[in-house]
């Protein structure tokens, strides 16, 4: 069985810094990429930053670039985004997913993914 299990959504003060993990279990065969995407309520799920797991390439959108950071560990099956010099538009549920269908730069595009995580809520507030 699947899953993708993420952690450290916590109140952050604007400017301040956060990381948030994903870790994988559960499957034999590597996915190809995982992205972390966010949602606020009454908007649409966004993606927000993935990773070549194989080849470590790396996209954001332009809404966290120069500011967060993703990172993979293959051995621990993690996926890392450290967000940084965070702002109250920050504020959001984050989920990492994966898909085996997911490659290359079409990963930070699309909302469907087979396998999802539950949700870390991130608050940027004074």
């Amino acid at each position: 069985q699947v899953q993708l299990v993420e952690s450290g959504g916590d109140l952050v003060q604007p400017g301040g810094s956060l990381r948030l993990s994903c870790e994988a279990s559960g499957f034999a065969v590597d996915f190809p990429t995982i992205t972390w995407f966010r949602q606020v309520p009454g908007k649409e799920r966004e993606g927000v930053s993935c990773i070549g797991m194989a080849n470590g390439d790396t996209y954001y959108a332009d809404s966290v670039k120069g500011r967060f950071i993703i990172s993979r560990d293959n051995a621990k099956k993690m996926v890392y985004l450290q967000l940084n010099a965070v702002v109250p538009e920050d504020t959001a549920e984050y989920f990492c997913a994966a898909d085996p269908l997911v490659r290359g730069r079409a990963c930070l595009y699309g909302r469907s993914r087979q396998y999802w995580s539950r949700g870390t809520r991130v608050t940027v507030s004074s």
